[in-house]
């Protein structure tokens, strides 16, 4: 049986480690906060719980916690057959973290770069494997979505490609393969498309819920611009929008001023409590707060 590692136990790694455990997985979920690890664990559980309720399969709850065991530190993905890395999209952060994996996994374990923008093949060369290594870019929230890109780095091997496929497939993804590029196809789109709806609050030209109305009504989009980026959270908005900036050093990724406020003010959206919406314990949204968005377009 694959041993799968989860390294971070964020928002996405929480995600991907309870798809992972519903499938029938071994799941070795590790973070450098043991207070991350048990948020983590108790919203797992607390998924499985209301799934059937939901509109998701019945889950035994039991069952799927049984397969996850939790380590802090990188220390325990050591006998792991496969790593999938959710840490922030930092490339300081990441590159330090490769490395230090690097020395800890068996020579054969194949690292699954789960990233929003940045390159599979810049990871890779920081690597002794870069064979082994290919991009998975998981959407939130990870056990809903059907799809993922999947993202080959220049030296990524065919029989990497093939057994990471057919684990996405045990995991009841659907893998839509495209080529390394900095945001690859979805994040070069919605990064933009999320920054731009940012600006239209900064100018002042709509209110954040007006302009989320204007794209489920006039597109029929199940969630508008701003509403996502509250549940991706504004940091790795930021983080992903300065990665495209950077890599592109074209204008058009400039991040939004209002962006950059929420996210220093620690406003990074559902995982807050409070991003262009205020979040409720029962779920509900309210209007983004006006002081801040006067604020940020004076």
């Amino acid at each position: 049986m694959t041993i799968v590692g989860v390294a971070g136990a964020g928002v996405m790694g929480t995600g991907v480690a309870q798809n992972l455990a519903q499938t029938g997985h071994q799941v070795i979920l590790t973070d450098i906060s043991p207070a991350a690890l048990d948020a983590a664990l108790t919203k797992i559980r607390q998924n499985c719980r209301f799934s059937g309720l939901t509109g998701g399969p019945r889950v035994d709850v039991g069952e799927v916690m049984s397969r996850i065991t939790v380590s802090v530190g990188v220390s325990g993905l050591a006998e792991a057959d496969v790593v999938i890395e959710n840490i922030t999209e930092n490339w300081d952060e990441k590159r330090a973290f490769y490395v230090e994996l690097g020395r800890t996994c068996k020579p054969e374990t194949i690292f699954v770069v789960n990233t929003s923008a940045i390159p599979i093949t810049k990871v890779a060369g920081v690597t002794d494997r870069a064979d082994r290594v290919v991009g998975v870019h998981f959407m939130n929230p990870v056990p809903m979505k059907p799809a993922v890109e999947l993202i080959p780095g220049h030296h990524t091997s065919p029989e990497t490609m093939d057994r990471i496929r057919d684990l996405l497939g045990a995991m009841g993804k659907k893998a839509l393969a495209v080529n390394d590029a900095c945001g690859f196809v979805s994040n070069r789109v919605l990064m933009l498309t999320v920054n731009e709806a940012a600006f239209l609050v900064h100018e002042g030209t709509a209110p954040a819920a007006t302009v989320d109305e204007v794209f489920r009504e006039c597109f029929g989009h199940p969630m508008g611009p701003l509403e996502t980026a509250d549940l991706i959270g504004l940091d790795t908005i930021l983080y992903s929008i300065e990665v495209l900036y950077e890599h592109y050093a074209d204008s058009k990724y400039r991040p939004c001023p209002l962006l950059r406020r929420l996210t220093d003010a620690g406003l990074l959206g559902r995982k807050s409590g409070e991003g262009f919406y205020r979040y409720e314990t029962s779920g509900g949204l309210a209007p983004v707060r006006a002081d801040i968005a006067a604020q940020a377009a004076e």
